[in-house]
């Protein structure tokens, strides 16, 4: 294949940028310095990017955002009540503050910074961030895992039906933990979804893989006239119940347990909504799912898709990169582009589907299919 032009240009850059020659003089040169200076920082970024991850997990295990909420404290009023000496107290908030998870205050205090109050307020990231303790383990040799070496990780112990060879069995217990950080982050996610679609127009919305319904309860939320109905593995489903009775849901909201890669859909609804989903199946089950959902809905409805996305603008790396590793420890699925969606959508017969845009496509970007 012939070197197109930009294939030469980028060749002669990566020659140039490879070079300590240039390296040395882009540093010093006027016009070039600050752009030298932010790509050492974000190579440097790179490099230490699990280091900032440990230090953002130290500071959720030991609550420390809730600690300062409200209320900055200094060194010797944080260390008791984080069971830490004085001196490795100051080396965690001079690192969460390099962070910006922190901020100086006046008298030697430290309050919260714009990141330690925005993941304050969406406990959902908190709990993410604890529970990515079991993908650091998982990916302590990269390598290994993409060849394959690795057996179980610790992802699919706790993705109990991800390696499981008959889902539906999975005991009731092996789905409280996915489910409970399923329903943590879900609330954020409900309401960019249903911001981008209202669900006006339908009478009977159908969340497959709907875990504990909080998607469902959002939308219920916001349009009393529609009907709820839930899909999802038997163990899962039975919470999911017990839910929406407790939302006094009952008269609403309907239950069906199963196994998508098996059972038939339940029929009726003319919405239905995989709400971080597709991405965790590998095509060839995704593709079936999407069949499944086609052959339940009626002509003239609409299938959501929703979930993180490759090569959302500005959110490249949640893409391919982050989502990217996870499904790889997890053992099934991968991120997608909308364009690799669509076809999936196109060859489970759906006649269209288009991209609605979401206001931080970086936690979901939504396709909207229609039969």
């Amino acid at each position: 294949m012939t070197p197109t032009l930009r294939d030469r240009w980028l060749e002669w850059r990566d020659g140039l940028l490879a070079s300590a020659r240039f390296q040395r003089w882009a540093a010093t040169f006027p016009l070039t310095r600050p752009i030298a200076r932010r790509r050492a920082a974000a190579l440097f970024d790179l490099c230490g990017g699990f280091i900032y991850s440990q230090i953002l997990l130290a500071c959720v295990r030991l609550q420390l955002f809730e600690k300062l909420a409200g209320s900055p404290q200094t060194v010797a009023q944080l260390a008791p009540r984080l069971a830490l000496s004085e001196a490795e107290t100051r080396r965690l908030l001079e690192a969460a503050l390099a962070l910006k998870l922190l901020q100086k205050r006046s008298g030697g205090r430290y309050g919260l910074g714009p990141h330690g109050a925005a993941l304050l307020g969406n406990g959902g990231v908190a709990e993410m961030v604890a529970h990515h303790a079991l993908l650091y383990e998982d990916l302590s040799d990269p390598v290994a895992l993409l060849r394959g070496q690795v057996g179980e990780t610790r992802l699919q112990r706790f993705w109990a039906y991800a390696g499981s060879p008959d889902p539906g069995r999975v005991a009731p217990g092996g789905a409280a933990g996915y489910s409970d950080l399923m329903s943590a982050s879900q609330a954020m996610i409900a309401e960019e979804v249903l911001n981008a679609y209202p669900l006006a127009r339908h009478r009977c919305l159908l969340d497959v893989g709907g875990g504990q319904g909080t998607f469902l309860q959002a939308a219920a939320r916001r349009w009393p006239h529609l009907r709820l109905r839930l899909f999802d593995l038997p163990a899962v489903a039975a919470r999911a119940d017990s839910a929406f009775e407790a939302a006094g849901l009952s008269d609403r909201a309907t239950t069906t347990g199963g196994d998508f890669h098996r059972d038939p859909l339940p029929r009726g609804a003319d919405v239905v909504s995989l709400v971080r989903i597709v991405h965790d199946h590998d095509d060839d089950s995704a593709l079936a799912l999407l069949k499944s959902v086609r052959a339940a809905l009626p002509d003239g409805g609409r299938l959501l898709v929703a979930e993180p996305m490759s090569g959302a603008s500005g959110a490249e790396p949640a893409g391919a990169a982050y989502f990217g590793f996870y499904l790889l420890a997890m053992g099934s699925g991968r991120p997608r582009y909308p364009e690799e969606l669509k076809a999936l959508l196109s060859e489970a017969g759906f006649r269209r589907s288009r991209l609605v845009a979401t206001s931080r496509p970086l936690l979901v970007r939504l396709l909207v299919a229609e039969t």
